[in-house]
């Protein structure tokens, strides 16, 4: 058992920790969470014995094994996969042992170190290390490559696999995900689940930490706040307790009435029943858990962007790649206003590329690529981070783009990114990574793209920045294609899924639970590490269509006549069912104006008050029954197509 007992922590003259109680028990999975700089870094180098606390007592079993992934860039000639088994010294020792016995021809040596190495599990360690490997992303013709020859981000997954490697009682992991990709962070999130040692993670993937945990400590004014469950019960019991809070009653309710809104905008706004269904119960749930986040110090919106009347971009009979390596086949892509697209995908299958295409940053390899008279992008991706000038400061980033704006416009500005006072002013090459993206994110906003391309846009920002993110991106008019492993981002910002993969880019028909079992069913296909364009149930699909005869063919056509006859008065009681939730979505919020002003509660505006109040409840009624026929018939579309 692991406990702190009133202990202080400084780093300088900062107070990070006072007085602080913490008790972790054998097999906890804990999730460490609190704004940056808070000390939770801190927290595992105090656990790790590399600094020790300025007062008070920290306990941990002095036989306890301690796994912890490193931040810095592995640096070696070695290969990926001996890296990773350097995890396990142990493993290692044994190997070296068996070497020297084996040079000295000394066999009761060796059959001493042989049952020392199968008691260590050491015969398939190689292995292990591969299935650690392959889980985060890596191919089998990767495993043998030189650490040096991977970029940063690989480089940093190693690390994590090494971590994994380790046999250990306590493991310490600090942001595991912020290089991952959705396929990875899934099977991390598997691994982590069946776990028996203790864990802590320190992690702003909202989904992740909800998936892995049991018990939240929250790091809040010098103090470890202990919450049982998971991080939606965290945020639910703090959104409670903070509601009580007077002093916080009118911002909560500004924040609630936000949210209110996003949920009257995007309730019907999703493409598959499924999807517009998850969507609802996110949205309704965010409502709820609103206060939660009123201390927040990040508060931005995207300005409303300039109006486009036609197709944003076009992309028709395209190959997509780069140079002559071609990734995507025959891509028709099109983005009208207002279209909210979530990319999936294994890695390495063309989402970037697509991307990329999408900006013009990469060239057709053929096809067509036409842009919008109108058109204003707004493009997201890591290597954004690095053309930001680190000489500059925020406020000249902006400056540069808007000279005529005034000081104060900038700074009011940049203050809903939390730049305020010199921080606006310091030249960004000292900022962390969190704060560049947040840089290279305000230059995005402040451009009033009408399309918006974002590429891991969560990648080193922290859980309140990325709340923030999420609403400013469900109140944005434009269209919008995102790249994300947060989940928590995807559903509640886009309203249909495209899938990326076997070359090619097709609609997802379902939600990210349907994915997450679509690529279960991928990664059991026997080549598909190794040969991303295989897809077994679409392979299957082909031969069944070559083998159909004429007759077949012919009954086909006529079923899918039928079927689009069937589907045509469906798709038009669904545009006027949208059209009539939308219009009662305004008449409620215009009784609700009129409800919330204080004067009609007085006694000479009783009849007044009591036949808006009759209003209300009728139209929350018809939107009910009006959402519900909207789901119905947004399923039987399902089925029919």
């Amino acid at each position: 058992m692991i406990t702190l007992s009133n202990v202080e922590l400084r780093r300088g003259t900062k107070v990070l920790l006072e007085d602080a109680e913490l008790v972790v028990h054998p097999g906890q999975h804990i999730g460490i969470i609190g704004g940056n700089g808070t000390g939770k870094s801190s927290l595992f180098k105090l656990l790790l014995g590399e600094i020790a606390p300025d007062a008070g007592d920290l306990f941990i079993p002095a036989n306890w094994r301690i796994a912890h992934m490193v931040q810095e860039l592995a640096n070696s000639e070695h290969s990926a996969v001996d890296y990773v088994l350097d995890g396990d010294p142990e493993v290692r020792a044994i190997e070296k042992a068996i070497a020297q016995a084996t040079l000295h021809e000394d066999n009761d040596r060796l059959a001493v170190e042989y049952e020392k190495l199968d008691a260590a599990n050491g015969f398939d360690a190689r292995y292990r290390a591969e299935q650690l490997l392959h889980g985060l992303g890596f191919t089998q013709s990767e495993v043998n490559r030189p650490v040096n020859s991977f970029s940063g981000g690989w480089r940093i997954r190693l690390n994590l696999a090494q971590a994994l490697m380790s046999p250990s009682d306590l493991m310490l992991l600090d942001e595991p995900t912020n290089h991952l990709d959705l396929d990875a962070t899934l099977w991390l999130e598997q691994w982590l689940k069946s776990y028996s040692g203790t864990l802590l993670i320190i992690s702003h993937d909202r989904d992740f930490i909800d998936n892995v945990v049991e018990r939240i400590v929250h790091i809040e004014h010098q103090k470890t706040n202990a919450y049982k469950g998971n991080y939606s019960t965290f945020e639910r019991v703090r959104a409670e307790r903070l509601a009580l809070q007077q002093a916080s009653y009118e911002k909560q309710q500004k924040r609630r009435k936000e949210v209110e809104g996003f949920i009257a905008r995007f309730r019907a706004k999703a493409s598959k029943a499924k999807q517009a269904q998850s969507r609802v119960k996110e949205l309704q749930r965010m409502e709820d858990i609103a206060p939660a986040h009123v201390d927040s110090p990040f508060y931005f919106n995207f300005p409303v962007p300039k109006k486009a009347h036609s197709a944003l971009v076009n992309i028709s009979q395209a190959d997509l790649g780069y140079g002559d390596k071609k990734i995507l086949n025959q891509v028709n892509f099109d983005l009208q206003p207002g279209t909210r697209i979530g990319l999936l995908g294994p890695n390495g299958a063309g989402k970037s590329t697509l991307i990329g295409s999408l900006t013009g940053d990469l060239d057709l390899l053929d096809g067509k690529r036409v842009y919008g008279d109108n058109i204003k992008v707004g493009y997201f991706a890591q290597h954004q981070l690095e053309v930001l000038d680190l000489q500059a400061s925020a406020f000249l980033h902006i400056q540069r783009i808007s000279p005529k704006s005034t000081e104060q416009e900038i700074r009011n500005f940049l203050g809903g990114f939390d730049f305020h006072g010199d921080k606006a002013l310091e030249p960004i090459k000292d900022f962390s990574g969190g704060e560049k993206a947040r840089v290279a994110l305000a230059i995005i906003v402040w451009h009033k793209p009408n399309l918006l391309l974002l590429d891991e846009p969560t990648n080193h920002l922290d859980l309140e920045m990325r709340q923030a993110l999420t609403l400013a991106l469900q109140g944005y008019e434009g269209a919008l294609v995102v790249i994300s492993h947060d989940r928590h981002l995807l559903r509640n910002t886009v309203d249909e899924f495209y899938l990326v993969a076997n070359g090619e880019v097709d609609e997802f028909n379902g939600d990210l639970n349907d994915y997450q079992q679509w690529l279960k069913n991928y990664n059991r296909m026997p080549d598909a590490s190794a040969n991303p364009g295989f897809n077994e149930a679409e392979n299957e699909g082909s031969l069944v269509k070559e083998s159909l005869s004429s007759a077949d063919k012919k009954r086909l056509r006529q079923q899918s006549a039928e079927a689009r006859q069937k589907l045509s008065p469906l798709t038009k009681k669904s545009a006027n069912l949208e059209t009539d939730i939308e219009t009662l979505n305004k008449q409620l919020a215009d009784v609700e104006v009129l409800l919330a002003d204080a004067e009609i509660y007085s006694d000479s505006r009783k009849d007044q008050l009591k036949e808006q109040l009759n209003i209300q409840a009728t139209v929350k009624k018809s939107i009910a029954e009006k959402e519900d026929l909207w789901f119905d018939i947004q399923q039987e579309i399902e089925r029919l197509s």
